[in-house]
């Protein structure tokens, strides 16, 4: 699934990456405690989190998790963008819970990757 599909899904704005949306993710993982996705998630897979701070980017670029989804619109700062720009990883935000994203997701084939 590209993230430009994941965009419309999930009717996400693109904070960061719009050059980046025909890039493939295979997996999604959710959660809001990094550890957790540094323990379980899968690289080359789209993050999922309503933990809106720099260290999502940093546990991302570990990973090579390649897009960062906001839910409940939570608006990233500047320096969370500015950190996603410098690492390359693209950031939605959606409207949607996290339940609610990551059912919409999994419903139109994307799989969690844990």
């Amino acid at each position: 699934m590209t993230i430009d599909t994941i965009k419309t899904l999930l009717d996400a704005d693109i904070l960061y990456g719009s050059k980046y949306l025909e890039h493939e993710v295979n997996y999604a993982f959710s959660s809001d405690m990094m550890s957790d996705v540094l323990a379980f998630a899968t690289d080359h897979s789209a993050l999922i989190t309503g933990l809106c701070n720099p260290q999502v980017v940093r546990t991302a670029e570990m990973l090579d998790i390649v897009c960062i989804i906001f839910v409940r619109n939570k608006i990233p700062d500047q320096n969370i963008l500015s950190l996603a720009e410098e690492k390359e990883i693209v950031i939605l935000c959606t409207g949607h819970g996290m339940f609610t994203a990551c059912g919409i997701l999994y419903s139109n084939g994307l799989l969690g990757g844990a």
